[in-house]
């Protein structure tokens, strides 16, 4: 491959792919496509898939040919972001967004639309992307992105991530080529300083220092490694960034390689993200057919090859050395630091070890400058964040922010606001090592430092947003529970220390609990934090002691009560009929699993508490409102 060449695959394309970038990011009214006369995308990643997006790509390429419509062009995109309109299908160069669509809207959708001189088909279309006249609102003008900036995602849900010619046309690989061609190792390393770039995978270290590290030793043999096994409850980032734009995490390895002096990547990504697997396979064979990957790259001496190692799902091999063992074909264990990866890493050589998102960021940076990157963002954390946005939220996500951003910003303007007309109660960030954010912090901008200071932390980007009727107590028991299984058990401080901070949380859900108890956890804590071996350990405590901090009133209403003010805590929660309201209509008895609501036809019936298993059927089957759960 030479830069020539790759200029010519981009020119061929770009008529293609601007059209769809055009059209969704500045709401530019094109002429018709000359090499199409329409294009349809169809998100092809996992939330789309789940919701059956392949049917509806297979009928409309069946409906397509049947109509001898031969001008349109079908594509299988990456995710486009609004996840909870799932299936979605834009139709290019109007930029109509079909939303929830159905293979059996199909035929409708190609008549209506897709035939020579068609309208779209209001009835089907996403209502914030359309005017009342049925004229179309360019995407970036919606409430969802209105506020976001896509740099990590600049390619999700545009090109085709199986076609290596889209995402040149997208200008992949061109970063590399000016790399190679152009920049010594060092000025990489200056690039990446000056930008400010820092690690997406949770600390948040800055990359230029920790290149420079493996950079400077002086060995034969050095590794570039992309930790994809993303754990985290609730997060999928990194799974649609490969899912949509593999050659975006290969041209950053390769990138890494130059300037670490290193010719072997290895990606690790979970065994459980099929789609990303298999794209991210291809994408690796598409770029060593294309000379991006192999010999010789670009003409030069630089020679660099990527393999995929599949991880088995262990939550700790998203630590770094715990990763590296694994892909050394060990057991999943953390190992003691110092000394750390950049010297001694894989197989014993200098590595280095990033994200999926932050090698996302590499390309644009070389391309666009540091000046450009490092003024997106606050002092101390430049450029965007991606959230994968879940929990009590309408607009369920992916969503890019510049950092500084504020919570409210992306839960009320980006979200959409909490479902139900439910109050805001708290935001968890970090996964299992995070904390939650109470609406007190609603407008702190989001970036490293500031989180930390709020008793949370960014972690790779989860974010579930949490309403009033959640009960933080048992938020915290779901996470210790989580950390519980997957401790790697190495070390006596997370092995024997989560659990017992468990059974405290589970002392305090059953009605048990003392006030002493608080005190215990946070010794225990501390002790936790200073000892453990790995991040799992030593943040293990943070959901339980950022809740204890900004909700410490319902701790407390759980041990002195016994009640759980969110009627979540089961062994606190007693069912009572109101007599006045009961209509005697039999129908709580009936469905009652254990007989235990007893009463005559058309007289108040009563609950045997000693019986009631506290399930909920009686309340979801009564018509009168007669139930009370306290």
């Amino acid at each position: 491959m030479t830069i020539e060449k790759l200029k010519k695959i981009k020119e061929k394309n770009l008529d293609v792919v601007s059209v769809r970038r055009l059209v969704a990011e500045e709401g530019a009214k094109l002429a018709e496509n000359t090499a199409y006369r329409k294009q349809v995308l169809v998100c092809g990643g996992t939330g789309c898939t789940s919701s059956n997006s392949m049917l509806v790509i297979e009928a409309l390429e069946k409906e397509l040919k049947e109509k001898g419509l031969d001008d349109i062009l079908v594509i299988k995109t990456g995710c486009f972001g609004l996840c909870a309109l799932g299936p979605i299908m834009i139709v290019y160069p109007e930029g109509s967004f079909y939303s929830q669509v159905t293979a059996e809207e199909v035929p409708e959708i190609v008549a209506g639309h897709l035939v020579p001189g068609g309208k779209p088909v209001k009835k089907y279309l996403y209502s914030e992307t359309v005017h009342e006249d049925g004229s179309t609102i360019p995407l970036s003008e919606t409430a969802f992105y209105k506020k976001q900036m896509r740099i990590t995602l600049r390619n999700c849900g545009v090109i085709d991530p199986e076609n290596i010619e889209e995402a040149i046309a997208s200008d992949a690989y061109f970063a590399l080529a000016k790399v190679l061609t152009s920049m010594t190792p060092q000025d990489v390393i200056d690039e990446l300083l000056a930008a400010g770039l820092r690690g997406r995978g949770g600390a948040g270290f800055p990359t230029g220092r920790k290149w420079a590290f493996a950079m400077a030793q002086d060995n034969d043999t050095k590794y570039v490694c992309c930790n994809a096994d993303e754990g985290d409850p609730g997060a999928f980032m990194d799974r649609s960034v490969l899912e949509g734009d593999p050659h975006a995490v290969i041209e950053a390895m390769a990138i890494a390689g130059y300037t670490i002096g290193s010719n072997q990547g290895y990606v690790y990504v979970r065994a459980e993200y099929p789609i990303a697997v298999q794209r991210l396979q291809l994408a690796i064979e598409q770029a060593r057919k294309y000379g991006l990957l192999g010999k010789n790259i670009f003409g030069t001496d630089f020679c660099f090859d990527i393999d995929i190692r599949l991880g088995a799902g262990a939550f700790v091999c998203g630590e770094e050395t715990a990763l590296m063992t694994s892909i050394e074909g060990h057991r999943g264990e953390p190992r003691p630091r110092p000394p750390f990866p950049a010297i001694k890493g894989l197989f014993g050589k200098p590595t280095i070890l990033n994200n999926v998102e932050t090698y996302a960021n590499i390309a644009p940076i070389i391309l666009k400058g540091s000046q450009w990157y490092s003024s997106i963002g606050t002092d101390g954390s430049k450029g965007t964040k991606v959230f994968a946005l879940g929990g009590k939220i309408n607009n369920v996500g992916l969503v890019e922010v510049p950092m500084g951003t504020t919570i409210r910003e992306i839960v009320e303007e980006i979200g959409g606001g909490i479902p139900n007309g439910k109050k805001f109660k708290a935001a968890q960030t970090g996964g299992p090592s995070g904390g939650c954010i109470s609406a007190d912090y609603l407008d702190v901008p989001i970036d490293y430092d500031n989180l930390i200071q709020i008793g949370s932390m960014m972690g790779s980007g989860g974010m579930i947003i949490l309403d009033e009727d959640t009960c933080m107590v048992d938020i915290s028991k779901f996470y210790l529970e989580f950390t519980v299984d997957e401790s790697c058990g190495k070390c006596t401080p997370c092995r024997i220390g989560t659990k017992k901070l468990l059974d405290y949380l589970t002392k305090i859900t059953d009605g048990k609990g003392e006030i002493e108890d608080l005190d215990k956890i946070q010794e225990l804590a501390n002790h936790m934090k200073s000892s453990s071996l790995c991040a799992l350990g030593q943040t293990a405590a943070n959901p339980i002691l950022s809740t204890m901090n900004a909700f410490g009133d319902e701790y407390l209403t759980h041990i002195k009560d016994k009640k759980c003010p969110a009627g979540v805590c089961k062994a606190l929660l007693s069912f009572t009929i109101n007599p006045d309201k009961c209509r005697g209509c039999t129908l709580c008895a009936r469905n009652c699993p254990v007989s235990a609501i007893s009463g005559k036809v058309k007289e108040p019936h009563i609950i045997d508490s000693e019986k009631c298993i506290k399930c909920g059927l009686c309340i979801s089957n009564c018509h009168f409102d007669a139930i009370v759960k306290r």
